[in-house]
């Protein structure tokens, strides 16, 4: 089997895992589907630019560090202090690990929540706060998701051109 062909099925494979990568958790998606046009450049068929892979490439490392940040990010714009800032950087870091995939969405928003409690705020206070985690991380995972089918076009149109 020609390389090329293999690079192109696993650059493919890659670009899907990425997109699905966005939603679940446990898998990096951005990266992922970084990873599979990256391989398509590795072809004979397909040479992206210097240029296109390096902007992609800062890109993705933004992506990625902004989908940590926005849940904490949500939580202050929606009235946390302190402590329900780290209650839910504390939730993205434990919700990695715990619950998968679910654990990501659910730990920032009761660690905003806790955070808010131990700080004393009212009930309804704390609820605002982990609401704002909620969305910082709903943010995040829309932005994912742009990027991601950017990739994907990129990948598909070349493909498509190898192709017709």
């Amino acid at each position: 089997m020609d390389i090329d062909i293999i690079l192109l099925i696993a650059g493919a494979i890659l670009i899907i895992l990425g997109i699905a990568g966005c939603i679940l958790p446990v898998l990096p998606g951005v990266p992922l589907s970084y990873a599979g046009i990256f391989l398509m450049h590795l072809t004979s068929k397909v040479e992206f630019s210097v240029q296109f892979l390096v902007l992609w490439a800062i890109v993705v490392i933004i992506v990625q560090i902004l989908d940590f940040y926005i849940p904490v990010w949500g939580t202050q714009k929606f009235g946390g202090g302190k402590k329900g800032i780290w209650g839910s950087a504390v939730g993205v870091i434990f919700g990695l690990f715990f619950l998968q995939p679910f654990g990501i969405i659910i730990f920032p928003f009761v660690g905003a929540v806790i955070g808010e409690l131990i700080d004393e705020k009212e009930f309804k206070v704390a609820l605002k706060a982990g609401f704002g985690a909620f969305l910082g991380f709903m943010a995040g995972t829309i932005i994912k998701l742009v990027v991601a089918f950017i990739l994907a076009f990129y990948f598909f149109k070349e493909l498509f051109t190898i192709i017709f």
